[in-house]
């Protein structure tokens, strides 16, 4: 197959001008057609619901799929620390050409420039529809909408709302929905999986999903399909994600064609709650948000590491000249606020080296000690008091932090069980996002005809690392401000079309190999529960995948996912039945496609001779241990086409082309 396939459909001209001539330039429908035309939306998160709502707002008949109870359940609440925009409140220098070059220079020059540019330029009209919406984004002392500082800038530009951004602009977008659902213009259709993508004629013209109350499976039509369903980085077993967020609308809809583009490209969060121990399903993230006052250290000597460790000393006792700074001494321009995966592989090196804090070794303290104090003297001047005590000054500053970070310092002590205000938060990566997904063009659709994707199931802004506060941009920007544009210059096409059929008999063998799938992994009756194979998989991909990578490691990744593969479909126990409500079911074909999902990961891994962004190939670095790119061999998007087995899939590479970017080595020295 020839290079051609991936037209990514630039539009020609000044990249400032290409959206706004793009749109001038499109095919419409005109609002007495969109009535006769029927989209499906899988996912409900923030991508999701804002482009259901959207799109329903502008006529079509929209069908919403989750396997929630309710949209409100998508994982987009967990998102805590805001939501970037170029709005430049704060005078510091900002500007809709800075967000773009950050996005490009934080995902390590591995992201397409158009896509970019159009997202920092939309994102000024996020913030003022989430504000109509309702969205209760904090205030500065004059009543305008205030901004912090997040990781790989050097301005203010995140909105918030305390920490729960995310679960506030949730709210605004299924308000929007439900107005929708009310109007009788989405059918919601909750505790719904999607289980294959039906194509008629080369198109997307339909989903099978699974209902899974009554386990019946269902036929449903449209002219279009959207896939919004989040991330994969529960290929891990252990990461931020919900326990139920999977790859199972991607990989179904790679599997019938489209490509799945940069697989390996995975966050890893700096900071996490670490790891307890085995018996854990699911890890905690504190929000990035905190390193804008928080400082990360550890002890600057090993035999104090040691003693922390063994809890003969406390961090509190350790004077400022016997704590390492690292971020701060590595990366003095941006100290604790360096993008994470620089922040993550900074944390693994001093915990590797031994000075980690915790009992397993793999901590590093996230302090607010100093922030109290500076915070506390900034309040007790502003109150008059001149000469507070010591005592006083923390007594205020604690308030200040608290009406910063409140309910994340009080979901730490819930879980950690200590107090944040008066010792340390203890914070280690984990696994976060995923920037790889569907490959899309600038329509956001994928190699299939009429299947779009968007919000982080697609690849698409990111590159090999995002910034923080840049996946709530994301998903909003796609849902609200891109796809209801591009999607009608694909329907104006269909407006002839009528109905689709789902007695068509590609509904029915695509029902027929869902039923077979589903049989098979029944009648396996063999030993081991799903959950058995998911973490056996989990530690594969953490200690061979995760935050650094090596030739061996991934060849061995890639042979034993293939043989753990084999053994699922073979001893995989599943008690129940086809016909009925079975959740060790659901995780079984949920798990089974992780099962391959993270077969091709580690082949896209070994393929990328480089260390770029989230991906570090130990054999590429610095002698300061930074990530060495090539960009001479591997400045391109991967994108792998399904071909019967991840061993199998065939790459195509999208050549990545900078016209108003000058690609440099990164640096946030």
């Amino acid at each position: 197959m020839t290079m051609s396939v991936l037209d990514s459909k630039i539009p020609e001209g000044p990249l400032a001008e290409k959206w706004t001539k793009y749109k001038n330039e499109i095919e419409l429908v005109s609002p007495a057609n969109k009535r006769n035309i029927d989209i499906i939306v899988v996912g409900t998160g923030l991508a999701g619901a804002s482009a259901a709502a959207s799109l329903a707002e502008l006529g079509y008949n929209v069908k919403t799929f989750c396997f929630q109870d309710s949209p409100r359940r998508a994982h987009s609440i967990a998102a805590q620390g805001g939501i970037n925009a170029a709005k430049n409140y704060q005078g510091d220098g900002d500007s809709t050409y800075r967000l773009f070059y950050d996005t490009v220079k934080g995902g390590d020059y591995r992201a397409r420039e158009a896509n970019v540019y159009r997202l920092a330029e939309v994102s000024a009209n996020i913030i003022d529809q989430c504000v109509a919406q309702g969205v209760p984004f904090a205030r500065d002392y004059g009543g305008q909408l205030d901004n912090r500082s997040f990781g790989g800038v050097l301005v203010s530009r995140t909105f918030y709302a305390k920490g729960q951004t995310g679960q506030q602009l949730l709210l605004g977008a299924y308000s929007a929905m439900n107005r929708q659902i009310n109007r009788g213009k989405i059918k919601s259709y909750n505790r719904h999986e999607m289980l294959d993508l039906v194509l008629v004629d080369g198109k997307a013209r339909g989903i099978i999903a699974r209902d899974l109350v009554t386990g019946a499976l269902e036929r449903h039509s449209a002219h279009a399909v959207v896939i919004a369903s989040g991330g994969y980085g529960n290929v891990f077993f252990l990461s931020t994600n919900a326990m139920g967020s999977n790859v199972t609308a991607a990989w179904k809809t790679h599997k019938r064609g489209a490509y799945f583009a940069n697989p390996c490209f995975t966050q890893i969060h700096p900071t996490c709650i670490p790891v307890s121990g085995d018996h854990q399903s699911k890890l905690t993230l504190m929000s990035e948000s905190l390193r804008n006052d928080g400082r990360i250290w550890v002890p600057a000597k090993l035999e104090d590491a040691q003693a922390i460790r063994e809890g003969r000393l406390k961090p509190t006792d350790l004077a400022e000249e016997d704590r390492d700074y690292f971020l701060e001494r590595r990366y003095p321009a941006f100290g604790n606020l360096v993008p994470r995966d620089v922040a993550s592989r900074a944390a693994k090196e001093r915990c590797d080296a031994g000075f980690g804090v915790n009992k397993t070794g793999e901590a590093v303290y996230l302090d607010f000690g100093s922030a109290i104090m500076r915070y506390g003297k900034e309040k007790s001047l502003v109150m008059g008091i001149k000469d507070a005590d010591q005592a006083t000054i923390r007594r205020l500053g604690e308030e200040v932090v608290e009406a910063k970070y409140g309910n994340l310092f009080q979901m730490y002590e819930k879980i950690v069980d200590q107090n944040p205000y008066k010792t340390p938060m203890m914070i280690y990566p984990a696994v976060h996002y995923t920037m790889g997904g569907l490959w899309v063009d600038y329509n956001l659709q994928t190699t299939i005809p009429g299947c779009y994707a968007a919000g982080e199931a697609n690849f698409s802004e990111h590159g090999a690392n995002r910034l923080g506060a840049s996946a709530l941009m994301q998903g909003l920007a796609d849902g609200y401000f891109v796809l209801p544009y591009t999607i009608g210059d694909y329907l104006s096409k269909d407006i002839r079309t009528g109905k689709i059929s789902t007695d068509l008999p590609e509904f029915e063998a695509a029902e027929q190999a869902v039923r077979a799938q589903m049989e098979a992994l029944v009648n396996a009756n063999g030993t081991h529960p799903v959950d058995y194979y998911h973490k056996k998989l989990g530690k594969i991909m953490w200690n061979k995948c995760g935050m650094a990578r090596n030739e061996q490691g991934l060849k061995e990744a890639i042979e034993e996912i293939a043989a753990l593969r084999e053994d699922f479909y073979k001893n995989v126990k599943i008690p129940g039945t086809v016909n009925g409500k079975n959740q060790e079911l659901e995780k079984a074909l949920r798990v089974a496609d992780f099962l391959e999902l993270g077969e091709l990961f580690a082949k896209d891994a070994l393929n990328r001779n480089e260390s770029c962004g989230g991906h570090f190939r130990e054999e590429f670095q610095t002698e300061e241990g930074e990530a060495l790119r090539d960009d001479e061999n591997f400045r391109f998007v991967s994108a792998w086409e399904y071909k019967g087995a991840p061993k199998d899939a065939v790459l195509h590479k999208e050549e990545l082309i900078y016209e108003n970017i000058k690609v440099k080595a990164r640096s946030y020295k």
